[in-house]
C-alpha cells in the first residue's frame, strides 16, 4: 500500500537527526506535489497517530527558556548563538507544519490546506539547512549550544484544537518572526556576514506566506462555523498563549500576511482579573 500524506508526516516527525529530517521532509514534499500535478500516483490524506513529541537529536541540550544563556550579538560568539537559536526555531517549524497535517488529518479540509502546509514544511526545511550551513562556515554546528525547551508547548496545548493551532503557531509565533527578523538581518549585515544575511532574507520573505496560510485557514474555519474571526482569535490566544504579545510589531508585513492591527494590539494588555460573585 502506498503511504498516505499523514503517514509521511508522521515519519518526518519520528526522524531525529536534523539534516535527515529535513531531507525526508523535502523528499515527501516533492512526492506530494508530483502527485498533485498528475506526474505520480495520487496520495491519500489518510489519518495517523503522530508522536506527542517529535524525535530529536541528542544535542542540543534543551533548557528552560530562563536558563538559556543570553546572546550578545556584537561578538562572533553571540552571532553564532543567534544563528543557533534560529536553526532551532526552523527545525521546530518543520515539525510543527508536518504535525498539523498528521494530527488533523481527520478534519475535513480542502486540498489546498494540505498543499500550503506541505509547502511550508519544505520551506522550513530549506531554512534550517541554510542556517546550519552558516553555522558550519563559522566553525560551529547545530547542537553545539543549548536551546529552548519550550517551543513544542504550543503544539501540545493545541493538539486537539485545529483553530487554536492556527491561531497560536502561524498567527502568533511565526508572526513574531516577521517582527524580529529585520533586526537580525541588520546585525549580520553590520558584521559583514553575507551568507547569514542571504539566509535570513530568504526566511523573512517566505515566513510572510506561512503567516498568511495560518490566517487564511483560520478565517476559513471561522466562516464554516459562522464565527467572528477577531473574537475567536482573541479567545484562543488568551487560552493557549501563555503571555501577552509584545510590540513593536511589523505592521506592514503582518498586514501583507492578513493580520490587521485589531487582531494583535488588544493582546498586548493583560486581561483584568475575572470578577467573582458569591453564590
Amino acid at each position: 500500500m502506498p503511504k498516505t500524506l499523514t503517514q509521511m508526516a508522521t515519519e518526518v516527525l519520528n526522524t531525529a537527526d536534523g539534516r535527515e529530517k529535513t531531507a525526508l521532509s523535502k523528499r515527501y514534499a516533492e512526492a506530494w506535489f508530483a502527485a498533485r500535478a498528475g506526474d505520480a500516483p495520487a496520495i491519500e490524506i489518510g489519518t495517523a497517530t503522530p508522536p506527542d513529541m517529535p524525535a530529536r537529536p541528542q544535542a542540543p541540550e534543551l533548557l528552560s527558556p530562563r536558563d538559556v544563556p543570553k546572546r550578545k550579538p556584537g561578538t562572533e560568539a553571540g552571532r553564532i548563538a543567534l544563528l543557533h537559536a534560529v536553526a532551532h526555531i526552523e527545525l521546530n517549524a518543520v515539525d510543527l507544519h508536518w504535525d498539523i497535517i498528521a494530527r488533523f488529518g481527520h478534519v475535513p479540509m480542502p486540498i489546498g490546506f494540505h498543499d500550503d502546509w506541505v509547502k511550508s514544511a519544505a520551506e522550513e526545511s530549506k531554512h534550517f539547512n541554510l542556517v546550519c550551513d552558516c553555522l558550519e562556515q563559522l566553525g560551529s554546528h547545530y547542537g553545539a549550544l543549548p536551546a529552548h525547551a519550550g517551543m513544542w508547548r504550543a503544539a501540545e496545548d493545541t493538539a486537539h484544537d485545529l483553530m487554536g493551532r492556527l491561531a497560536v503557531v502561524p498567527m502568533v509565533l511565526e508572526a513574531r518572526g516577521l517582527d524580529v527578523t529585520p533586526g537580525m538581518i541588520d546585525i549580520f549585515r553590520k558584521a559583514g556576514a553575507d551568507q547569514a544575511v542571504a539566509a535570513l532574507e530568504v526566511i523573512y520573505a517566505e515566513e510572510v506566506g506561512h503567516v498568511a496560510y495560518g490566517s487564511k485557514w483560520f478565517h476559513f474555519l471561522c466562516g464554516r462555523e459562522n464565527a467572528d474571526p477577531k473574537d475567536v482569535f482573541h479567545d484562543l490566544v488568551r487560552r493557549y498563549f501563555h503571555s501577552t504579545l509584545k510590540p513593536p510589531f511589523n505592521e506592514e508585513k503582518r498586514a501583507e500576511a492578513g493580520l490587521p492591527p485589531d487582531f494583535y494590539w488588544p493582546l498586548t494588555e493583560d486581561l483584568p482579573a475575572a470578577k467573582t460573585t458569591d453564590t
